[in-house]
Formats: C-alpha cells, structure tokens, sequence
C-alpha cells in the first residue's frame, strides 16, 4: 500500500495539457488535447483513478517573459526596486503582471562593469495567462498549489555539476526551451518557434553574450529529439562543448524510460513540474491564492517551540520513566526473593505455635495445675460406658462433659473421689441419638487436692495432686482398642471403675 500523497502535475502547452501524477513508484503520464480541457481533465483523472484534489500548474516558455535584469547600485526593497524596472522590460503593463525574481549569483570581478550591483532574473506573465490557468484548475476541481514555467523545472530532474556551466536544449511540440545552468541555479531561458540545430545554435551564442559567458562546459539534448550517441559534427557541436543527454538521476531515468515517445517532451516536462520541491522559485501563483506556507523566520522559530515543548514532555516523563524502572527492578527482587520469604514465614508461624504451647505449659507449672494425676484418677473412676469430651481444671475445680448410659451414677463415684467435692450436674441432662445421656458435672476441688503448694503455704502431703488453675482445658487421652467416637460425640476413652468404698 503506498501512503505518499498524490504529486499531480497540469502544464499548459497552448491547444493542449500534458499531465503526470506522481505517487512513489507510480507514474501516470498522458496528454489532454480536446476544446473543453477542464472536463476531459476530471474525466481522465476519474477513469484512471487519480484522487487528486491539488495541482501543481505551469506554463509553456512561450507564454511568460525571463530576463535577467540589473539593479542600480541604491540600498532598499530588491522586490519593491524590481517592480520599478518592471516597466522597461515588459511588453505589457506592470499592473496586469503577475511576476517574480530571483538572485543571480554574482560574476567574477574582471568581468563585472563598473556600478553593477546586483543581478536579478525575473518572470512575469500577463494576468490573463494567468487567469486562464486558475480558470482550468477551478472547472477541474483542482486547488493550485504553484503556477511556474514548465522548463524551468527540468533540472529538479538531472545532477548538474557544481559550477559547471550548462547549456540545456529541450524540444516539445515542434517548439524548443532554452535553458542555460549553473550548477542548480537558473541564469536564463530562451523560447525558439523551431526545432533546427542551426537555429538554436545561433540562439545558444547570444544567450552565452548576453551572461557574459566565454563558453559552456556541456550541451544537453531531450525532449522529442533525442540526443546524439556519439560525437557529431552538427551546429551543436560548433560550441565547443560534448553534446550529450542530460545526466539524469536514476530515479528519473526509470520514470522517462516509461513514458510514451509520441509526446515525450511535453510528457518529460509534465514530470518536472509534478517531481519540484513544494516551494519554488520564480512563483507566478497569486499572493491571493497562493497555499499559506510558513517563512524561513517562522520555520525556525515553530522548530525552536516544538523542540521545546518535545524537552519540556520529557522533563515531565523522565522522573516517572525512572521511577517506574526503579519499581521494576524491586519487582523482580521482590520475585526472586518471595520463595524464601515465605520459607521464613512458614517457620515463623511453627515457632509461634511452640511459643505458645510452651507459654501454655510454663503457665500451668508456674500457677501449680497438675492434671495427669487428675487425668488417671477420672480413667480409674469413671465406667467404661461414659465418654469424656471436654475436661475443665481451673483454682476453684474441675468440669466435665460427656455422655454416658446412666449420668446419675456418675455423682457418687466422683464424690468418692479423695480430690473432688460437691460434685453435681451443672446443666440439665439430655439423651442423645445413640440414647446415651449427655451430661456436664461440676466439682470442686477438696483442701489440698490437686493445687501445687505455692510460696509462704503448707506443702502437700505425697501423692496427692494439686488443683488446676484457672481456665486450663485437659482434653481426656484416648485407651487403645476404645471404638471410635461419632462426630456429634468425641471420642473418650473407657474409664476403669474403682469399687464402691475403695481408694486408689
């Protein structure tokens, strides 16, 4: 797909338009010759598929005046200095010209006359020339983008050398355009109604006294006739100079080698104008309507702002790009150290727990609770039909729950116990699904029973097992070979039943 936009060119060569569009590769040049040029034009550019909207116009040689011009030696306006020489050296009134100029370059001292200053090339062209070629465009649906002299744009085509001076012949339409270069700079333009080598030799002589030049260092030939292959002995070659085709570049010479031979000087002249910069000298578009284009001040001043705007982006940006990079670079430390964090947290938490489970036993030992002795008493006690679930010991006594066959014979086996007193059920007791009896029994601690002795009181006698602190919840171990228990009632172990009346 090509993005480069349309480059269309419309030059106007009296009874006929010859017309090239430009878009990168693609080159379509053809030639509109009818009475109504304007419509045939939108028609062409429609069927070939052109979706062009501008154009860049231009002019035949024979249509305009060029010539160049000296200013007097006085400090002021060039533009305003070459409107008032204007009248000298148009065939038509300044008023009704539309014209431009251009700086020459200055000539050696030898060969400038005394108190010439300045010289300059001017073209002009009649307003109703001019007005023809907007008049075109306008019934083409064709915005101009420039109005210049076709020939004069030849040279945006070949690689001059360097102050090397030129002497360009180019025919189109049994006409020939007169140019003489140097280097890239255009020092003057003939029109010839002929297309003979004697003539435009003779042609050739005048123009080279007239610039004061001693000699050319090439001529170059193209247009309809094309140039010689070798070394001739023709008017041409009377110049003194090797007659040759011009050195174009390579991009041309493949865009000349497709046009049509029928009319290739009108059509080389048509890639020209379409191939020219988008600002050229020797402008005859009106100020009017001229596309608004910015000045060399203005360029460089919107540069200058949009460089300092671009810095002043970027003075915003840069702390948050390195911040942003800084942030990732934690990222990734984060990532690779994240397994050995979380290695340290998993220890962490086992040390926590052991912390607290040795809080939990150095708080027991230090308050005296002593609930092994108690645990072993309870399992010799209690029948094997009654299942513990939760075991109680605190300062003031111990607290079971559980279930059993019959709860009610639970009381006196616990009141016989020498540690326990004032054994009673602490809430109401219910039956279960198995039909076991679910209980909860409260007993108080006997003096001396199961309390280590602390400092400053009596010591206990051997064998018998201080109480519990307060809040410290023994849970019953488990009698290898006991059944299970359901998940509705924990499993308990079986207690060994002490005969009535007996101690331990």
């Amino acid at each position: 797909m090509n993005f480069k936009p349309l480059r269309l060119a419309v030059v106007l060569l009296g009874d006929r338009l010859a017309v090239a569009a430009l878009s990168g590769t693609r080159l379509e040049a053809f030639t509109v010759d009818v009475e109504n040029p304007a419509a045939a034009l939108r028609a062409e550019l429609d069927a070939r598929r052109l979706p062009a909207r501008s154009a860049f116009l231009a002019l035949s040689r024979s249509a305009v005046t060029v010539k160049p011009i000296e200013l007097p030696p006085v400090a002021g306006d060039v533009r305003q200095m070459v409107g008032f020489e204007l009248e000298r050296h148009l065939p038509f009134p300044p008023d009704d010209a539309s014209y431009d100029f251009t700086l020459l370059p200055s000539e050696p001292a030898a060969d400038r006359p005394a108190g010439a200053e300045q010289r300059v090339l001017i073209t002009a062209a009649d307003r109703r020339v001019v007005e023809t070629a907007l008049r075109l465009a306008e019934e083409a649906r064709l915005r101009p983008l420039s109005l210049t002299v076709a020939a004069h744009n030849l040279p945006t085509l070949a690689r001059v050398p360097r102050g090397s001076h030129v002497a360009w012949v180019h025919r189109a339409g049994g006409a020939t355009d007169l140019l003489l270069v140097v280097g890239d700079t255009l020092m003057l333009s003939r029109s010839l109604s002929g297309t003979d080598d004697a003539l435009v030799a003779e042609e050739v002589k005048r123009s080279l006294l007239a610039l004061r030049w001693r000699g050319c260092d090439a001529v170059w030939v193209s247009g309809d006739v094309p140039a010689p292959q070798a070394p001739s002995a023709g008017p041409l070659a009377e110049l003194g100079a090797p007659v040759t085709e011009p050195a174009w570049t390579p991009r041309a010479a493949q865009q000349l080698d497709g046009l049509a031979a029928e009319h290739r000087g009108a059509l080389q002249l048509a890639l020209a104008v379409a191939s020219g910069r988008s600002v050229r000298a020797l402008e005859l578009l009106p100020s009017t309507v001229r596309p608004r284009r910015l000045t060399r001040a203005q360029t460089f001043t919107v540069g200058i702002a949009a460089a300092t705007a671009v810095l002043g982006i970027l003075a915003l940006l840069a702390p948050g790009w390195r911040e942003q990079r800084h942030l990732n670079r934690i990222d990734a430390e984060i990532a690779r150290m994240d397994p050995d964090v979380k290695a340290v947290d998993r220890v962490l938490r086992d040390l926590e727990r052991k912390r607290k489970l040795l809080a939990a036993v150095d708080g027991a030992e230090a308050a005296g609770i002593r609930p092994l002795p108690v645990l072993r008493e309870l399992t010799e006690i209690l029948p094997n039909d009654a299942w513990l679930t939760t075991l109680s010991l605190d300062a003031k006594g111990v607290e079971l729950t559980g279930a059993a066959a019959a709860a009610s014979t639970l009381i006196p086996l616990l009141e016989n116990s020498p540690r326990l007193e004032r054994v009673e059920f602490s809430s109401p007791v219910t039956r279960g699904r198995d039909n076991r009896e679910q209980f909860r029994i409260r007993a108080a601690w006997e003096a001396g029973g199961a309390v280590a002795p602390t400092a400053g009181a009596p010591a206990t006698p051997p064998g018998v097992v201080p109480a519990p602190p307060p809040g410290i919840v023994v849970p019953a171990p488990p009698t290898p070979g006991a059944p299970p228990a359901t998940p509705a009632q924990p499993r308990r172990p079986a207690m060994t039943p002490t005969p009535p009346g007996t101690r331990p």
